[in-house]
Protein backbone atom coordinates (compact mmCIF):
# COMPACT_ATOMS: atom_id res chain seq x y z
CA UNK A 1 0.00 0.00 0.00
CA UNK A 2 1.52 3.29 -1.09
CA UNK A 3 0.64 6.09 1.94
CA UNK A 4 0.40 9.61 0.79
CA UNK A 5 -0.19 12.72 2.63
CA UNK A 6 -1.69 16.01 2.01
CA UNK A 7 -0.19 19.51 1.31
CA UNK A 8 -1.52 22.71 0.27
CA UNK A 9 0.63 24.52 -2.45
CA UNK A 10 1.90 27.76 -1.18
CA UNK A 11 3.67 29.22 -4.04
CA UNK A 12 1.82 32.55 -4.93
CA UNK A 13 3.89 32.91 -8.26
CA UNK A 14 2.01 28.73 -9.27
CA UNK A 15 -0.67 28.28 -11.38
CA UNK A 16 -1.74 25.91 -8.50
CA UNK A 17 -1.54 28.16 -5.72
CA UNK A 18 -3.58 27.26 -2.81
CA UNK A 19 -5.00 23.62 -4.16
CA UNK A 20 -4.24 20.86 -2.47
CA UNK A 21 -1.68 17.78 -3.80
CA UNK A 22 -0.28 14.02 -2.92
CA UNK A 23 2.56 13.38 -1.93
CA UNK A 24 4.36 10.22 -0.92
CA UNK A 25 5.07 9.38 3.01
CA UNK A 26 7.58 6.81 3.47
CA UNK A 27 7.53 5.10 6.33
CA UNK A 28 10.79 3.22 6.23
CA UNK A 29 13.58 3.13 4.00
CA UNK A 30 15.18 -0.86 3.66
CA UNK A 31 18.82 -0.19 3.19
CA UNK A 32 21.03 -3.41 1.65
CA UNK A 33 20.88 -5.17 5.01
CA UNK A 34 17.13 -5.59 5.53
CA UNK A 35 16.57 -5.80 1.73
CA UNK A 36 18.29 -9.21 2.34
CA UNK A 37 16.56 -10.04 5.66
CA UNK A 38 13.30 -9.42 3.59
CA UNK A 39 14.50 -11.68 0.98
CA UNK A 40 15.27 -14.76 2.69
CA UNK A 41 12.03 -15.11 4.90
CA UNK A 42 10.53 -15.70 0.99
CA UNK A 43 11.07 -19.46 1.52
CA UNK A 44 14.36 -19.42 0.31
CA UNK A 45 17.40 -21.48 1.00
CA UNK A 46 20.12 -18.64 1.23
CA UNK A 47 20.29 -16.93 4.15
CA UNK A 48 20.30 -13.22 4.39
CA UNK A 49 23.60 -12.90 4.41
CA UNK A 50 24.52 -14.68 1.64
CA UNK A 51 21.65 -12.62 0.15
CA UNK A 52 23.19 -9.52 1.18
CA UNK A 53 27.11 -10.26 -0.24
CA UNK A 54 25.35 -10.95 -3.42
CA UNK A 55 23.88 -7.74 -3.27
CA UNK A 56 26.59 -5.59 -2.47
CA UNK A 57 28.39 -7.26 -5.51
CA UNK A 58 25.27 -6.19 -7.45
CA UNK A 59 25.62 -2.74 -6.19
CA UNK A 60 29.23 -2.82 -6.73
CA UNK A 61 29.54 -3.92 -10.76
CA UNK A 62 26.30 -1.56 -11.32
CA UNK A 63 28.10 0.86 -10.13
CA UNK A 64 31.52 -0.01 -12.05
CA UNK A 65 29.47 -0.31 -15.49
CA UNK A 66 27.33 2.91 -14.90
CA UNK A 67 30.82 4.75 -14.15
CA UNK A 68 31.86 3.10 -17.57
CA UNK A 69 29.35 4.63 -19.46
CA UNK A 70 27.18 1.90 -19.63
CA UNK A 71 23.13 0.95 -18.85
CA UNK A 72 21.95 -1.87 -16.54
CA UNK A 73 18.69 -2.65 -17.01
CA UNK A 74 17.26 -4.99 -14.11
CA UNK A 75 13.96 -6.54 -15.62
CA UNK A 76 11.03 -5.49 -14.39
CA UNK A 77 12.59 -3.11 -12.55
CA UNK A 78 14.57 -0.09 -13.74
CA UNK A 79 17.23 1.11 -16.07
CA UNK A 80 20.14 2.58 -14.42
CA UNK A 81 22.32 5.09 -16.20
CA UNK A 82 24.23 7.84 -15.62
CA UNK A 83 23.14 11.97 -16.85
CA UNK A 84 24.90 14.88 -16.78
CA UNK A 85 23.59 18.48 -16.65
CA UNK A 86 25.19 20.93 -18.40
CA UNK A 87 25.58 24.64 -19.17
CA UNK A 88 25.64 26.35 -22.51
CA UNK A 89 28.70 27.03 -24.44
CA UNK A 90 29.47 29.57 -27.33
CA UNK A 91 31.00 26.97 -29.22
CA UNK A 92 32.02 23.50 -29.42
CA UNK A 93 35.68 24.84 -28.94
CA UNK A 94 34.92 26.71 -25.97
CA UNK A 95 33.20 23.63 -24.08
CA UNK A 96 35.14 22.61 -20.87
CA UNK A 97 34.11 19.66 -18.54
CA UNK A 98 34.98 21.32 -15.72
CA UNK A 99 33.05 24.93 -16.33
CA UNK A 100 30.25 23.97 -18.33
CA UNK A 101 29.33 20.04 -16.84
CA UNK A 102 27.90 20.86 -13.46
CA UNK A 103 26.43 17.68 -12.66
CA UNK A 104 26.59 13.90 -12.76
CA UNK A 105 23.19 12.23 -11.68
CA UNK A 106 22.05 8.35 -11.65
CA UNK A 107 19.31 7.99 -13.66
CA UNK A 108 16.58 5.18 -12.97
CA UNK A 109 13.66 4.84 -15.44
CA UNK A 110 10.99 1.93 -14.97
CA UNK A 111 10.80 -1.01 -16.81
CA UNK A 112 8.59 -3.81 -17.64
CA UNK A 113 6.10 -4.55 -14.93
CA UNK A 114 7.08 -1.32 -12.76
CA UNK A 115 6.13 1.13 -15.86
CA UNK A 116 4.35 3.95 -14.56
CA UNK A 117 1.27 2.47 -16.42
CA UNK A 118 0.97 -0.46 -14.32
CA UNK A 119 2.20 1.21 -11.54
CA UNK A 120 -1.26 3.63 -11.59
CA UNK A 121 -3.30 0.41 -12.32
CA UNK A 122 -1.68 -1.85 -9.15
CA UNK A 123 -1.19 1.09 -6.44
CA UNK A 124 -3.34 0.61 -3.35
CA UNK A 125 -3.58 4.03 -2.25
CA UNK A 126 -4.25 5.48 1.44
CA UNK A 127 -4.24 8.82 3.04
CA UNK A 128 -2.17 8.90 6.06
CA UNK A 129 -2.58 12.96 6.95
CA UNK A 130 -1.33 16.56 5.29
CA UNK A 131 2.26 17.18 5.26
CA UNK A 132 3.35 19.46 8.16
CA UNK A 133 6.79 22.02 7.30
CA UNK A 134 9.22 19.47 8.88
CA UNK A 135 7.98 16.74 6.75
CA UNK A 136 8.58 18.69 3.34
CA UNK A 137 11.98 18.02 3.21
CA UNK A 138 12.55 14.76 1.90
CA UNK A 139 11.42 11.66 4.91
CA UNK A 140 13.19 8.73 2.09
CA UNK A 141 16.42 8.79 3.65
Amino acid sequence: MIRYKLYQNSNESSTGYGKWYARVFVEETYDTEKLAEHMANHNTPYSAGVIGGVLRDMIDCIKELILDGKNVKLDDLAIFSAGLTSTGADSAESFSTSANITKVRLRARATGDLVASSLKRDAVLKQVGEYTITESVSNDE
